[in-house]
């Protein structure tokens, strides 16, 4: 004689099967693809932490590489490392060659600084009377030369 089968026993295995991949796909994320990325401590090039009661530097990011995403890259590397990064934006052409730093103001030293944060780009001085940032970093296509990890 044949066994009959509830008609709710296929249902509660087909559950049973779900809930259990579930739990092996949540544990497989955890394990081995669900980091976020940390974050640099906001410190200087040679490793030392910015000053509490340092000025705001507002720094402005232009892309002139051509290559998609470096712009945000670069601002949340300034923006670890203490600096307020006031606009991200691509530049007015896409290939520039070399990346620089550009002092918006008369006082170099503040430029000098995200220079030295960046790993030492080239820091030329074209001073405006704009509000909106004392530094500008433009990226060039030699961008693999700036400094973007701790």
């Amino acid at each position: 004689m044949a066994r009959k089968r509830a008609k709710g026993g296929g249902l509660l295995v087909g559950l049973l099967a779900v809930v259990v991949l579930v739990l092996v796909g949540s544990w497989a994320w955890a394990r081995f693809g669900g980091k976020l990325p940390v974050l640099p401590s906001p410190k200087d090039a040679a490793g030392r932490k910015r000053e509490q009661g340092a000025r705001v530097i507002r720094v402005q990011v232009l892309n002139g590489s051509g290559e998609a995403g470096i712009d945000t890259r670069v601002a949340s590397y300034l923006r670890a490392g203490g600096f307020h990064v006031v606009e991200v934006r691509n530049a007015d052409r896409s290939d520039y060659f070399g990346s620089l730093v550009v002092a918006r103001r008369t006082d170099l030293s503040l430029a000098r600084e995200v220079s030295h944060y960046l790993g030492g780009p080239p820091l030329i001085q074209q001073a405006w009377d704009s509000e909106l940032a004392d530094v500008s970093v433009l990226i060039g296509s030699d961008r693999s030369r700036l400094k973007l990890e701790p």
